[in-house]
């Protein structure tokens, strides 16, 4: 196990224009993966743009892993059906947080760094990295792979870890 960066807090906040796996709708729930740890959000039952607002939380270390995603359609009967998936680099939050650090900020809202959506992540659209008095946050929207449409917006926290005085 690496050296501890500080606990994540993932807010699963809605998704849009999901896939139909059912009669005429979908059931859908997120399953989210870090390293080892996995987190699931509840079924919204009868619903392409579902939203959930849920927070699962995570606990960060070196090495900075990749956040993954998968949605699917809760089935009574049978196995649930994927609605796809994403994934999300966490080092440009690690290293936003980092710069928090350096340059002392803790209070207001400050921009540290910008993410665009490109062929090399599930970026939707271009994503924001704010320190927000004293909390590093990145907003996402990310595009779901190997399914015809469907994107989940995500909202990412990193709390530090608490300090441990030294003998």
């Amino acid at each position: 196990m690496g050296q501890p960066l500080g606990q994540l807090k993932v807010t699963i906040v809605q998704g849009k224009r999901l896939v139909i796996r059912d009669f005429k709708s979908s059931d859908p729930y997120v399953i989210v993966k870090l390293g080892n740890q996995t987190a699931k959000t509840k079924v919204i039952n009868s619903c392409l743009n579902p939203v959930w607002n849920e927070e699962l939380s995570f606990n960060l270390t070196e090495p900075v892993g990749v956040l993954h995603l998968e949605v699917f359609d809760k089935d009574r009967f049978k196995a649930d059906d994927k609605m796809g998936h994403a994934t999300l680099n966490l080092q440009p939050i690690v290293s936003a947080a980092r710069l928090r650090h350096v340059v002392r900020l803790s209070s207001g809202e400050t921009p540290l760094r910008k993410i665009v959506a490109d062929s090399d992540n599930c970026l939707a659209r271009e994503s924001s990295i704010s320190c927000i008095n004293g909390e590093v946050v990145q907003n996402a929207w990310l595009k779901l792979c190997d399914v015809e449409s469907g994107e989940i917006e995500l909202t990412l926290k990193l709390i530090d870890p608490p300090v441990v005085p030294s003998r």
